[in-house]
């Protein structure tokens, strides 16, 4: 090969090498970066970024609790008399089917014959409820006095076999002394065995006995809110279960009133009329 033209070719090869070797050389003098692109980021009202903005939704209206509905009314009746048979026929021809029969726990002389176990046979077969009552106190004051006549009701209840849970009523007549400490010893004896209290009585707004609650539920609370009240005003007379009243005992506010004796001395049979609202049936007998 001739001289000149080897050297051409060699001339003509690095033409063509030279660019490459620079290209080569450039990218590696150029460091890589492992950074990854940010993706673009959206900004909300609160300016918190990557969250698409809020828009409040629109809340349910809230749901009123349903009314409560007026407790039931019941219509009973209570005797001092000895109860069988023709005498619960008497009531029923002349006044109407009790639901609610009151009577007492014990003889008191002169006063009112005691239940019997006949008795609550012939009304519980008659599907009829009992309020237990009892009189054998004519004194309604001292705390002492009060422990001491809940004992005795409470021993009168178990020999007749009360079940727990039932309601015993403390007959304070208008003509007996009473105090708060009578009603505070009376309410926490009982609270304290397997009855309830309960209290009959004339509470009208000037009382001595309205007074005495009231005086009485300063000091236990348990008197107003765990005492069953069984109030004979106003009298309206006794009348047949179709012609019973509205129930409106006229007792103060704070004297929450369950069973209304609204008739007293009936003529046809030895009777008083009652109201009783429904909420407490399960503490009658």
């Amino acid at each position: 090969m001739k001289t000149g033209k080897l050297v051409w070719i060699i001339f003509l090869s690095a033409l063509l090498v030279i660019p490459i070797l620079y290209v080569f050389f450039h990218q590696t003098s150029i460091p890589a970066t492992t950074e990854p692109i940010k993706e673009p980021q959206t900004v909300t009202d609160s300016g918190k970024e990557g969250q698409m903005p809020a828009h409040p939704q629109p809340q349910p209206e809230p749901t009123p609790p349903p009314p409560q509905e007026p407790p039931q009314l019941l219509w009973g009746v209570d005797t001092a008399s000895k109860l069988d048979q023709a005498f619960l026929q008497c009531v029923i021809d002349n006044y109407g089917k009790p639901s609610v029969f009151g009577r007492y726990l014990e003889t008191k002389e002169g006063v009112s014959t005691g239940l019997t176990p006949d008795e609550v046979e012939l009304l519980h077969q008659q599907g009829i409820k009992i309020i237990p009552i009892y009189n054998h106190f004519t004194n309604a004051t001292v705390y002492e006095n009060g422990v001491k006549e809940a004992q005795e009701a409470i021993a009168y209840a178990q020999q007749l076999g009360i079940p727990e849970g039932k309601a015993i009523f403390a007959d304070i007549e208008p003509t007996y002394p009473v105090d708060e400490a009578f009603i505070r010893g009376w309410v926490a004896t009982l609270l304290g065995s397997p009855y309830k209290p309960g209290i009959y009585g004339v509470f009208t707004n000037d009382s001595t006995l309205t007074a005495a609650y009231q005086a009485a539920i300063t000091v236990n609370q348990n008197v107003q809110s765990k005492t069953i009240i069984w109030s004979s005003n106003p009298d309206l007379g006794v009348t047949p279960q179709v012609n019973a009243p509205e129930f409106q005992p006229g007792a103060p506010a704070n004297v929450p009133v369950s069973i209304w004796q609204y008739g007293i001395d009936g003529e046809a049979c030895n009777i008083d009329t009652n109201l009783i609202q429904s909420t407490i049936l399960d503490f009658l007998w």
